[in-house]
């Protein structure tokens, strides 16, 4: 499972973008939805390499 984390930041990027052509919108406009998904995405690769570590894998 783990091997297909990076798809997190991947779709979530790809579903901004749709969304922000569908309403009109720039991507300069849309930069801080981008930022808000590597900060969530950077969280998640954190809490796993957490996990991992404490469990010893």
């Amino acid at each position: 499972m783990t091997r297909f984390l990076f798809l997190i930041p991947l779709v979530l990027s790809v579903l901004w973008f749709i969304y922000l052509r569908v309403n009109g919108w720039t991507l300069r406009q849309g930069l801080r939805g981008f930022i808000y998904i590597l900060i969530f995405s950077s969280f998640v690769a954190i809490v796993y390499t957490l996990l991992l570590w404490l469990t010893g894998r």
